[in-house]
């Protein structure tokens, strides 16, 4: 049996960029230059990389970053009254506020702050919300270049079997919701499932969202199915693995996602997207 087509995430993103870079420069002539406003809040040192290569990923491509370095003593009330300030900025399309946030700090509350216009990670509740009608305006960009690399490598979703692992708000929900929208019957498992593998070798698609090595072997997958693989884990080395056996589901599956190179780059691609389409809509309504 022939292995399993490996998903280049890298080079879907990298299309995708593209795209957005053509769209930014025809916004820019008629004067208006997408743009997205960071905070960070602290000095967690993976949250700092993670910021560092979205702002960079928007100076490459046409869209103009903005970086608030807030220390960790800031207060609530300081964050809040900044998220306002931005909401009320006319050349801020997009507004992130990297996760986590120090423990004084309700991160609830500071998304809930964000303007649903403004919220490009679509995690505001009337973005959730519209996610379960289908009318998101903003989609979670993680799902949504999960949902773009099926898309890209023609992986029919429509009348499949999904299993998505994890039930988190930022990835399990939204993943299982996107898919259910594009047609798939779709089983949500996570840490109260008594026997994930019941579910996962009768799926034609499966989404490991947990944070945890190994949730899925190739023991669990059926043969041909395409399995993705969301989580950022460090395997004994030091290296970053998923949450994917990749070597034992590889022998199996028909398509699997590397981890690094497989979601990762897709998921600041489509922030990119969002903030492109917020600055497009904005252009839109002020042209009249």
């Amino acid at each position: 049996m022939t292995k399993a087509t490996i998903i280049n995430g890298v080079e879907v993103s990298n299309r995708l960029r593209q795209e957005v870079a053509t769209r930014a420069a025809e916004l820019l002539k008629r004067g208006v230059v997408p743009g997205l406003a960071v905070l960070l809040v602290g000095d967690d040192p993976a949250s700092a990389v993670y910021v560092r290569n979205k702002v960079k990923a928007c100076e490459q491509h046409g869209l103009r970053s903005t970086l608030d370095r807030l220390p960790a003593e800031t207060t609530q009330a300081e964050l809040l009254g900044r998220i306002q300030q931005l909401n009320e900025d006319p050349t801020v399309h997009g507004i992130l506020v990297q996760l986590p946030l120090p423990k004084h700090i309700d991160s609830h509350k500071v998304i809930e702050t964000i303007s649903a216009e403004k919220d490009v990670d679509g995690f505001h509740m009337a973005n959730a919300g519209a996610l379960m009608t289908g009318s998101a305006r903003f989609k979670p960009c993680t799902p949504y270049g999960v949902m773009k690399l099926l898309d890209a490598y023609n992986i029919p979703v429509s009348g499949k079997q999904a299993v998505v692992i994890g039930r988190s708000n930022i990835v399990g929900k939204p993943m299982a919701l996107l898919l259910l929208e594009a047609g798939a019957t779709v089983t949500i498992c996570h840490s109260k499932t008594p026997d994930v593998s019941l579910y996962t070798k009768n799926a034609d698609i499966v989404v490991a969202a947990v944070g945890k090595r190994n949730v899925v072997t190739g023991a669990m997958v059926k043969p041909g199915a395409t399995v993705v693989d969301v989580g950022m884990n460090k395997n004994d080395e030091g290296k970053l693995c998923g949450d994917v056996d990749f070597p034992s589901v590889l022998e199996v599956a028909g398509h699997v996602t590397p981890v690094p190179g497989g979601v990762g780059p897709m998921t600041i691609t489509m922030l990119l997207v969002n903030t492109l389409e917020s600055a497009e809509l904005f252009a839109a309504c002020n042209a009249n």
